[in-house]
């Protein structure tokens, strides 16, 4: 495999009129930290409707990172879309709302997003939700005795439009506080556990790894908080339509990622590993978790959900619903968009249909690149 660098090269009118309400509204909404911190995207010089398939990851996160370094090495999927002629090419990224954009104007054809990313793209029209990558509870990190209560007036560390946002927001409405009444301070999840140890925020919300990296670092700090948070694997409905094979083929990887590592240890040991090394890479600093404590949030927070992928739901996890309305009332999504749009994006028979016929799809046939 090629180095890794940032890239990780391995009514029509009324609906047309819909779609640039919202997605004028999710700009704006991601506006206040696009600059600087969207900078590094550039220089993927990722083109729009690209003969390839072009995959976004998010290698700071566990359990997504480890689903993604499999899928990268996969040469029976790498064989399927080359076959194709839609060679697989994967861009790493800081947070799943930096994926928006490209998805939204076809630069990007898939990815693996948080809830809050998922909401946003899948009202906006711009993807087929695919099937589960986590579910698990983000937290809400603080020190000494801090309660939710006391946050009132405190700097809260957080990554904008993500699954730790919608914590921090989850949070502040159960103590009876709202965003006006703290200070949020946008950040790279990365660098949370140490700006909370260096005081330039008093909590902050994050993910897995950073969660149990600021817990294991200082006795001091504990949750204050939990929400529930789930990231989804979603493709462009543009890709899907123009490429129905390729787009199969990508969620065939999906799955064969999922199946090889719950088939033994060992297998989840190396995705581990693998993870871990591109997580470092992109970050630039040196692993902060054992391979141990990666493999069990990897169990923990996928694996050992029996029916993941599976969205087993056909309306929609009400969880996901239930997040979709409260980011409504609390003016987070489009104004214009409704659950029947996030619902549609929700009926995809992709994951279904390679399900469905395990042979044909390789399912439970494994060739990755060490």
């Amino acid at each position: 495999m090629a180095p890794i660098p940032h890239a990780l090269t391995h009514g029509q009118g009324q609906r047309r009129n819909w779609l640039l309400r919202s997605a004028a509204v999710a700009a704006a909404f991601l506006a206040e930290t696009a600059g600087a911190q969207t900078d590094y995207i550039a220089q993927y010089g990722l083109q729009a409707a690209s003969a390839d398939l072009e995959l976004g990851i998010q290698p700071l996160g566990f359990p997504s990172g480890v689903v993604s370094a499999v899928m990268r090495r996969d040469r029976i999927l790498q064989g399927a879309l080359v076959q194709r002629k839609t060679p697989l090419r994967s861009f790493a990224f800081r947070r799943g709302a930096d994926m928006l954009p490209l998805l939204a104007d076809q630069r990007l054809d898939a990815g693996l997003l948080g809830d809050m990313p998922t909401l946003l793209t899948a009202a906006n029209g711009d993807v087929w939700i695919v099937g589960l990558v986590k579910q698990t509870a983000t937290a809400l990190i603080s020190r000494n005795n801090m309660v939710a209560g006391q946050l009132a007036g405190k700097r809260i560390g957080f990554v904008e439009a993500s699954s730790a946002h919608l914590t921090v927001l989850q949070g502040l409405q159960a103590a009876g506080l709202n965003e006006q009444q703290v200070q949020l301070v946008a950040m790279g999840v990365a660098d949370m556990p140490q700006a909370l140890e260096d005081g330039t925020v008093d909590a902050f919300a994050a993910w897995e790894p950073y969660t149990t990296i600021a817990l294991n670092r200082n006795p001091r700090n504990h949750v204050v908080f939990r929400g529930a948070s789930t990231d989804y694997f979603v493709i462009s409905r543009s890709f899907a339509r123009q490429q129905p094979q390729s787009a199969l083929a990508l969620v065939a990887g999906f799955v064969r990622a999922l199946e090889w590592m719950r088939e033994s240890q060992g297998n989840l040991e190396q995705a581990a590993r693998w993870a871990m090394a591109e997580s470092s890479t992109f970050s630039g600093a040196a692993p902060a978790l054992s391979s141990a404590q990666v493999r069990a949030i990897t169990r923990r927070e996928l694996l050992d959900i029996p029916s993941a992928p599976a969205l087993l739901d056909g309306a929609g996890p009400p969880r996901l619903k239930a997040e979709f309305e409260f980011l409504r009332r609390l003016g987070k999504l489009p104004t214009t968009a409704g659950w029947a749009q996030v619902e549609s994006a929700l009926s995809y028979d992709g994951l279904a249909i390679v399900q469905s016929d395990e042979r044909r799809y390789q399912l439970h046939t494994y060739d990755y690149q060490p």
